[in-house]
């Protein structure tokens, strides 16, 4: 017979046993050298799942038995082990571990990451294992003083195990007991990520048994009443979730826990422990040594009415109750008091006391409260953690965190909150039966959070929160140390954005980040970016059309029309493309608006560049021109029209030198005014001799040089004019990227200009600095059209404009194989001389330029606007800002991919 040792006790074991152990386990190999550990092992875990001492050894030294090696071997094998477990996989350490220091840095891994730890002791003496290590002695060259040694550190270890915190002690005492051995995993109670929901999940009832069916009924449940109590029947494919806390200071609590023992017995209610009911469970076990404060006073008085079973029934219900529940493959959690994400599907009593209690720092506040720390402030992972515990008066996402306790039995309300939907249901509470020793207090607002697609994004978040108040354009966007989350805070970190990153979208799948180009973007945010707290959208690069066949021209609305046409596309819209620099406006009707949805003070918007950077050096500008745009939203009724206090505009700023003067003044004045001198003595010495036959190629070739400079500086010139004051600028918007909780992906091109052309105010008496974009939508099967939407660019690049954006009828259109481009350029011929050079025209420089390759900057146009909408949607949804922002950075970053910068 062998003996197990477990739960503070050593009782004999049958010859034939099964050792039960959790999904989730740290499993202690222990014995002498040649008492058969490998070969058990083996016998009964995966090959992945063990970490054997001699194979490390050997790994390092090509030695199994290189003892010199072992404490590298070792140092390989903790950290192989800790990152098993940080996983939450089943490890076995196959070791001698008879030692107490080779079990102490394996103790402290499984109290770590909250492991439960089983130990196989095989007890046998030194002179059986000296005997086997002697029948492989090739492999185990060493006396009988090494297994004798062994199997007496073992014996002194034999009855310290257990104190050491090993939670089951299995020993194995002969060959016939090691042989009658058989393994059973069962599954940890805190896992049901089988469970897929959908989930009504209800916050904290403390016996409002009332406002509990008032709810159930709102949500949609039928309820029945019997002498057993009430039956709850789910409407089709739902189930409840309750998060704790059923008991103390309402008036029937005996009534919820039937209700809710019924609904959880017949598969219908999940429930997991709450802090009430651990006391309520200790009260039931010692009813001499708690005290009835907190409400516990009310239950014990109501159940003293209740039958002797039913306290029975409750007692071994609220024994059973998992401290939290793992659902809908991993993404979803509830705890009571809400759980990091290191404790996520783990069992220990740190997570139990977290689970249920919180995070508290020991200390009590001014109403004799613990004081509890932020953890959802700092909460990282991808998980939605739905919690009580502590009272709020409106539920507000944090990160993914929501505390959906909103202080029923305190007069407040009793609140649901319906997964996956993200939707808040609440009933009010007929009477307030409690007093709270903390108040309620103000509560900040929900943004309401939009519905998840299956696996994507996160919940909404509170927008108060996004970050510090100021006033200082040079902002710093990355905080160092601990973050708190709340006001004061930004919320951002630099281990957000550096190294290499992987970003799920839901727009371009998944798009890495490399390293290098993060350390490129975060030079440019960190220096140069506006406060983050504003930059929502970067907006995309975007790829020309490919090279024209024709003879002339380097590019032809022809290809643009092609390449959608093959894509599937049935329409596009061809919009101006204006003389102008690209930019992001986003107005707030006020500076309250500005508080509220961006965290900002003292500001009620911004224009910024396609690189995050304010477009205004000076705020006056900036405020003169946000105080016209204001005033063309409110003349349109925009603010009542799209219910918001906020609007986001995607569009050209111009002139282009009001953003591009230095540009403008070093690159194309300089090229323009050094190749105007230069020709102009060139051809005054080539003019006299323009008869002479032998220089009449030279002569012809250096007048069209010319006249090449002076198309050139023409084209440039187009794109200046005076600014004196805002009024002389034009701002013409093409698209509408966002209000409050609302994006306009799912509306047309077309839909886009005409709304965009009715804020701009009729033709005739246009409203100051907003510009309408002329425009025209192609039937790309109607030849006619097709003709006249080229001629209508041909006759706009005649006249000297740049040319047009031809885009897809519908923003989001599906091609042959992903998304199509959002757009592709059509640069007229005289715009061109700008980016390729006064004579670029000339033959042999445009047929070199007609093989250029447009692929690396459409993968790099896609990409960006996969990320720009990811960005925005995760705004919409009030999503915390550090999500936002790792779109916008990774855009900034894309900018770095060394691509031509002409196309």
């Amino acid at each position: 017979m062998g003996r197990a040792a477990g739960a503070g006790r050593i009782e004999e074991i049958p010859s034939l046993m099964t050792i039960r152990i959790p999904e989730f386990a740290l499993v202690l190999m222990v014995g002498p050298s040649g008492s058969g550990k490998s070969t058990f092992a083996r016998k009964h875990f995966k090959p992945t799942e063990i970490l054997s001492s001699d194979f490390f050894r050997g790994l390092l030294s090509d030695d199994e038995m290189n003892q010199a090696a072992s404490d590298d071997a070792f140092e390989v094998l903790h950290l192989i082990c800790a990152k098993r477990l940080a996983r939450g996989k089943l490890t076995v350490i196959d070791a001698t571990n008879v030692r107490p220091e080779a079990r102490k840095p394996l103790l402290e891994m499984a109290r770590k990451y909250h492991v439960q730890m089983t130990a196989v002791v095989f007890n046998f003496s030194a002179d059986v294992c000296h005997a086997r290590n002697q029948q492989r002695a090739v492999e185990r060259p060493f006396g009988p003083h090494v297994t004798q040694r062994h199997a007496e550190d073992l014996r002194r270890s034999l009855a310290r195990l257990e104190d050491e915190g090993i939670r089951r002690v299995h020993v194995l005492n002969s060959e016939e007991e090691v042989a009658g051995i058989t393994f059973e995993r069962y599954r940890l109670p805190v896992n049901r990520r089988d469970e897929r929901g959908p989930f009504d999940i209800i916050g904290d009832v403390h016996g409002c048994l009332n406002e509990l069916i008032a709810l159930l009924t709102k949500l949609g449940y039928a309820l029945t009443q019997s002498e057993d109590g009430w039956r709850v029947t789910p409407p089709e494919g739902r189930r409840l979730v309750f998060v704790g806390d059923l008991c103390d200071r309402g008036p029937d609590t005996p009534g919820v826990y039937r209700l809710v023992m019924d609904a959880v017995q017949r598969g219908v209610a999940f429930c997991v422990l709450g802090n009430h009911e651990d006391k309520l469970l200790r009260w039931m076990k010692t009813p001499d040594k708690v005290k009835q404060n907190h409400g516990l006073a009310q239950s014990v008085e109501q159940f003293e009415k209740e039958p002797p079973e039913l306290r029975a029934r409750v007692q071994e219900f609220i024994a059973k109750l998992p401290s939290h529940l793992v659902l809908d493959g991993g993404r979803l959690v509830v705890a009571h008091a809400g759980l990091t994400a290191d404790m996520h599907g783990r069992v220990s009593g740190k997570v139990r006391a977290f689970a249920i209690y919180g995070d508290t720092t020991g200390e009590s506040d001014e109403f004799g409260l613990p004081v509890r720390l932020n953890w959802a402030a700092n909460y990282r992972a991808r998980a939605n953690v739905v919690y009580g515990h502590t009272p709020v008066l409106t539920p507000a996402w944090e990160n993914r965190c929501i505390c959906i306790d909103t202080g029923c039995v305190f007069g407040g309300t009793l609140t649901a909150l319906r997964y996956p939907e993200q939707e808040l249901v609440s009933v009010p509470a007929e009477k307030q039966y409690a007093e709270s020793k903390r108040p309620l207090g103000e509560q900040r607002q929900p943004t309401p959070p939009s519905p998840l697609p299956e696996g994507k994004g996160e919940p909404a978040r509170d927008p108060a929160v996004r970050g510090a108040s100021s006033t200082d354009n040079s902002f710093s966007p990355f905080a160092s140390g601990r973050r708190d989350g709340g006001v004061g805070s930004s919320d951002l970190d630099i281990t957000d954005v550096i190294g290499r990153r992987n970003i799920e979208t839901q727009f371009a799948g998944k798009i890495t980040i490399r390293e290098e180009n993060a350390a490129a973007a975060l030079e440019v945010m960190s220096r140069f970016a506006a406060d983050p707290r504003w930059l929502i959208y970067l907006p995309p690069t975007m790829s020309p059309c490919e090279a024209s066949a024709l003879p002339d021209f380097l590019e032809h609305p022809a290809e643009a029309f092609r390449y959608y046409k093959q894509e599937g596309a049935e329409r596009v819209v061809c919009e101006q493309k204006h003389m102008g620099s690209r930019a992001v406006v986003v107005v707030c009707k006020d500076e309250t608006a500005a508080a509220r949805r961006f965290g900002v003070s003292n500001e009620s918007g911004i224009v910024y560049t396609r690189t995050g950077r304010r477009f205004f050096d000076d705020t006056a500008t900036e405020n003169a021109f946000l105080a016209l745009a204001r005033d063309a939203l409110t003349a349109a009724d925009w603010w009542t029209k799209f219910n918001t206090d906020w609007v986001a505009l995607d569009g050209e700023l111009m002139p282009w030198s009001a953003k591009a003067q230095e540009l403008l003044r070093r690159q194309y004045a300089a090229t323009g005014s050094a190749a105007t001198a230069a020709l102009a003595e060139v051809n005054k010495l080539l003019a006299p001799q323009a008869a002479r036959p032998e220089l009449a190629v030279l002569t012809a070739r250096f007048g069209a040089k010319a006249e090449a400079v002076e198309r050139f500086v023409a084209s440039y010139r187009r794109y200046c004019w005076s600014v004196n004051s805002v009024t002389d600028l034009k701002f013409a918007p093409f698209f509408l990227l966002a209000t409050e909780g609302k994006l306009y992906f799912d509306r047309t091109h077309d839909w886009h200009m005409r709304t965009l052309a009715e804020l701009c105010g009729d033709p005739n008496r246009p409203f100051p600095l907003l510009h309408a974009t002329p425009y025209r939508v192609v039937d790309l099967a109607d030849a006619s059209e097709v003709e006249s939407a080229t001629q209508w660019w041909l006759d706009l690049t005649n006249a000297g404009g740049e040319g047009m954006v031809v885009k897809p009828l519908e923003v989001l259109t599906k091609g042959r194989r992903f998304f199509v481009q959002p757009a592709l350029k059509v640069r007229g011929r005289e715009y061109l001389r700008i980016i390729y050079g006064p004579d670029y025209l000339a033959a042999e420089h445009l047929s070199r330029l007609k093989h250029r390759a447009v692929g690396a900057k459409r993968g790099l146009a896609a990409r960006e606007f996969g990320l720009g909408l990811e960005g925005l949607e995760r705004f919409a949804r009030s999503a915390p800002l550090r999500e936002v922002h790792e779109c916008v950075f990774a855009v900034l970053a894309l900018e770095s991919e060394p691509i031509d910068p002409r196309l």
